[in-house]
């Protein structure tokens, strides 16, 4: 139970969410879930597909709320009722496509102000001055693509790898109190992947951000952050910590979750990999250009 001595980012207690619930598609997605991030936290979240881990973004985001009786508490404040737009001022997010979050016919700055911006009420126009844009040239510089330069740019004239890079910073810019990664370089080609990757670990860590992570990719989850938790059919099955994560491979990883959830692993994302002594064809950070 919460209290105001409470120093968690963020504190799910008792979350449930059951989707078209009364019908023959029924389907219980989080499975009473109490799960506790602390600040400066980096929480890599992995388990096969229908596991939750997009739901869990979801509820902490607001998309939706949790069944009766949950709650979403995020730096001591209750926020399990409030509206998508009103989290927005709680939580940045990433999505998986670079082209969802940033706008196309905007240009960066346009999207950098309504970005800075989140959860207040704000007229565009009034949000871009001198002031403002040096913030956003101070923001994008860090990235090392230029884009500072390109501030009256639309944003559809980007590539992937640069489109999600911005994302990256216009999910910081406000000083989220958590920030979510939905498979933010899933949908990039493998160098450019490797890029995004370094980009975020370089921003989280610049910012002091508190981060979780959703990843296919086990080598990532094992290379990246300071914790891993394992999700399977509503549940955490696993929940280490970096001395526990860092001391595992993937064979590791994957026979601690047959020995919790007693059945085979079984995600084809995982498994098309080479897994031989824990190598896999996966994208850790590293020092590349963005394509």
């Amino acid at each position: 139970m919460s209290s105001e001595n409470d120093k968690s980012i963020l504190r799910l207690e008792s979350i449930k969410k059951v989707f078209f619930p009364g019908t023959m598609d029924e389907v219980a997605a989080i499975n009473d879930l109490n799960f506790v991030v602390n600040p400066m936290d980096f929480v890599t979240i992995i388990g096969s597909n229908g596991a939750g881990k997009s739901t869990l973004l979801n509820l902490v985001a607001g998309m939706y709320p949790p069944e009766k009786g949950g709650k979403i508490i995020i730096r001591g404040k209750n926020v399990t009722r409030l509206k998508e737009y009103k989290r927005a001022a709680f939580t940045g997010r990433v999505w998986q496509d670079p082209s969802v979050g940033t706008a196309k016919n905007l240009t960066i700055e346009e999207n950098l102000s309504l970005a800075y911006s989140r959860g207040k009420c704000r007229m565009l126009r009034n949000a871009i001055n001198k002031s403002r844009r040096e913030h956003f040239c101070k923001a994008l510089e860090p990235l090392g693509l230029g884009l500072e330069y390109r501030l009256n740019a639309q944003v559809g004239t980007l590539s992937g790898g640069q489109r999600q890079a911005l994302s990256l910073v216009m999910s910081t810019i406000s000083k989220p109190a958590i920030l979510l990664l939905d498979e933010h370089i899933a949908a990039l080609d493998p160098t450019t992947a490797q890029t995004v990757m370094k980009l975020t670990t370089d921003v989280v860590n610049r910012e002091k951000i508190t981060t979780m992570m959703v990843t296919h990719d086990m080598e990532v989850a094992l290379a990246v952050g300071n914790r891993l938790i394992m999700m399977h059919k509503g549940n955490i099955i696993l929940d280490l910590d970096a001395k526990a994560k860092n001391s595992l491979t993937i064979p590791d990883l994957i026979s601690e979750f047959e020995k919790a959830c007693g059945t085979t692993f079984a995600d084809d994302k995982v498994l098309l990999k080479d897994t031989k002594e824990g190598k896999t064809n996966a994208n850790v950070p590293g020092d590349c250009a963005v394509a």
